[in-house]
C-alpha cells in the first residue's frame, strides 16, 4: 500500500550550493535563505496535515542515499538537484528505484532561459512533475503536488 502524507513525510532534497541560498547570486536566486524555503515546506506540508524531512547536500552520493532511504520511508520526494539535474545519472538511476514515489523537481530559476547546458535535466525523465522558475515558491508547489499524490494514494495520479 502506497504511503500517505499521513503516515509518512515529504523528503525535500536540496542539492550543491543551495546552503548559500540567498548569499549566492541573488540577482538569479533571490534573498531568501534555505531555512526560509523549509519554514515554506513545513507549512506547506502542515496545510495538508503532513510533515517534511528536509535536507540539503553538496555530495551526489549522500543526495543518492537519501532518495534510497525515501523510497522506503517516505511519502514522495520535492528535489532541487540544482547543478547535478544536468549532470547526474546516478541521482536518475536512484530515483528510478524508487517505483511508486511521486516525485516533484523544482529550480528556483527558469533553467531554459538561462545557459543552454541548463537546458537539460537528467531528473525531469523520472519526476512526476516539474517547476521551474517560480522562485523559491516552487517548493511550495512542489509539496502541494505531492500532497495532492500521495493523498490520492497513487503516485501518478
Amino acid at each position: 500500500m502506497p504511503r500517505s502524507l499521513a503516515n509518512a513525510p515529504i523528503m525535500i532534497l536540496n542539492g550543491p550550493n543551495l546552503n548559500l541560498l540567498g548569499q549566492r547570486q541573488p540577482e538569479i536566486y533571490g534573498s531568501d535563505t534555505l531555512a526560509d524555503v523549509e519554514a515554506l515546506c513545513v507549512k506547506a506540508a502542515a496545510a495538508h496535515g503532513g510533515t517534511v524531512d528536509f535536507r540539503q547536500s553538496n555530495h551526489e552520493g549522500e543526495l543518492v542515499d537519501w532518495i534510497h532511504e525515501a523510497r522506503l520511508n517516505h511519502c514522495g520526494i520535492v528535489i532541487n538537484p540544482a547543478a547535478y539535474s544536468h549532470t547526474s545519472v546516478a541521482i536518475l538511476d536512484a530515483l528510478n528505484t524508487c517505483d511508486g514515489l511521486p516525485v516533484v523537481e523544482v529550480h528556483i530559476s527558469n533553467i531554459h532561459q538561462r545557459e543552454p547546458f541548463r537546458h537539460h535535466s537528467y531528473v525531469s525523465q523520472r519526476a512526476d512533475g516539474v517547476v521551474a522558475g517560480c522562485g523559491v515558491q516552487g517548493y511550495v508547489f512542489g509539496v502541494e503536488r505531492i500532497a495532492a499524490l500521495a493523498g490520492a494514494g497513487s503516485a501518478r495520479a
